[in-house]
């Protein structure tokens, strides 16, 4: 194999989900306290909850989504050690903080272990709690995995309407898809 493509397959692996780089992780993560005071009751919930990895599989998650009724809900699937998943979790960051109010968000920590997945969610914290999934249930449950991270969009009556499967090729279409499918209404 010339120089040339091992360079190529290099970058190739690097840049995908085996990748543990990505993200910036360091700078200033949203006011989560100030952006997101005031929220209704389920959704002051999910942020009390902020960070949390819980545990109960699909039969916790699909309790989560029905107490949620009311709310659309953006669900992403993600693992500690997926470049992609880190590249978006700034976005889902900002999007918690500005549609917070309006939109629950909950994660899927899939195929991870707690500790790493700890461990990362102190460096890029969330508003909301992750469901474990180290062994993929709940993905398989809502048609993911195919690969990581996938983003599930729920309508307020708890109906899943849309899954993205695979990154957001730029973060402006993360956006528009909670706009397009948990806003549509609001």
């Amino acid at each position: 194999m010339t120089a040339l493509a091992v360079l190529a397959l290099t970058a190739l692996f690097a840049s995908g989900c085996g990748s543990s780089s990505g993200g910036d992780y360091g700078g200033q993560h949203p006011d989560y306290a100030g952006a997101l005071d005031g929220s209704p009751a389920p959704l002051a919930a999910l942020h009390a909850q902020a960070d949390k990895l819980i545990p109960g599989g699909t039969g916790a998650y699909e309790k989560r989504i029905a107490a949620l009724h009311g709310y659309p809900i953006v669900a992403n699937v993600w693992a500690s050690w997926c470049g992609p998943c880190r590249f978006e979790f700034p976005v889902l960051q900002r999007l918690s903080a500005r549609y917070g109010k309006r939109v629950a968000f909950i994660g899927v920590n899939s195929q991870d272990s707690d500790d790493t997945a700890s461990s990362f969610l102190e460096e890029a914290p969330l508003s909301y709690p992750s469901y474990t999934d180290p062994d993929s249930k709940i993905a398989e449950s809502i048609g993911a995995g195919l690969g990581l991270p996938d983003t599930a969009f729920y309508d307020s009556t708890g109906k899943l309407v849309f899954l993205k499967q695979g990154p957001y090729s730029h973060n402006t279409e993360l956006e528009a898809d909670v706009k397009r499918y948990a806003l549509k209404s609001g």
